[in-house]
């Protein structure tokens, strides 16, 4: 991709998944490269299979303090801030009745109130130095209702409107985007989904299958690109096509 060499590129939730993946993406199209995480052992791991990172940062997005010291650690290391792939989030399958005041609290504290404040903080830089582009990870489910997800749902349709209206306010030194992937095989979601529930989610996408993360990353690496110049201010979905007919797309493909 067009103008990523040399460029400073913050991951959070970097350690696993598409985070992970997606930094490593930018490391291969020369780009110096820092992920956040709250999951010590995976920081540790990363810090050892890339280390062509800058730093592995053991933080959590949902505290304000920690936000804070991972920008005065940009600060005294680089001095700004290009790209940021404001990534981390958290997901736990339940239904709506069951989702208690503390759970829906958490998940909203990570995935949306935490977005926003690295987004903040990023923003600040990039706006003084007049340049830069934040992609936050929002989710085909903010744009569909889906069963189960109903605190997970709310939180990435936050991110999508706080997405349009940064867009908004930050132009045009500052290019935002959402993306919204849907369902892609990581970690966090093997950890809720038996065998059995994949292939079933997987018949009712019409290309047939999970995203791998590494798609999502080249998806990343193209927008924060020089080649991607006028997007801004929308969320990307790509999801296998999972959304394109509504019931459509759980009709059976032709083989």
């Amino acid at each position: 991709m067009k103008g990523l060499t040399n460029k400073r590129v913050l991951v959070t939730g970097g350690a696993n998944g598409i985070g992970r993946a997606t930094a490593i993406r930018f490391l291969e199209e020369g780009a110096k490269v820092v992920v956040v995480d709250r999951d010590g052992a995976a920081c540790a791991t990363l810090e050892q299979e890339c280390p062509g990172l800058e730093t592995v940062l053991l933080a959590d997005v949902s505290i304000e303090a920690d936000v804070h010291k991972v920008f005065d650690d940009l600060d005294a290391r680089w001095g700004g801030l290009d790209i940021l792939i404001n990534n981390a989030g958290v997901s736990t399958r339940h239904g709506f009745l069951e989702i208690t005041a503390d759970a829906w609290r958490e998940t909203l504290a990570t995935n949306l109130t935490g977005l926003f404040m690295v987004a903040q903080q990023a923003a600040l830089r990039m706006v003084a130095a007049r340049s830069g582009v934040i992609l936050n990870m929002g989710s085909s489910n903010a744009h569909i209702g889906c069963p189960n997800y109903a605190d997970y749902n709310a939180s990435k349709a936050g991110v999508v409107e706080l997405t349009r209206t940064m867009a908004i306010e930050l132009a045009p030194l500052v290019r935002v985007l959402a993306v919204s992937p849907g369902a892609v095989r990581t970690p966090m979601q093997e950890a809720e989904y038996t065998d059995e529930m994949f292939a079933e989610l997987d018949s009712k996408i019409p290309l047939g299958r999970h995203a791998q993360p590494e798609e999502i990353a080249a998806l990343f690496a193209f927008l924060a690109s020089d080649e991607a110049p006028f997007l801004h201010g929308t969320s990307v979905i790509v999801d296998g096509g999972e959304t394109a007919g509504g019931l459509a797309s759980q009709c059976r493909r032709i083989e």
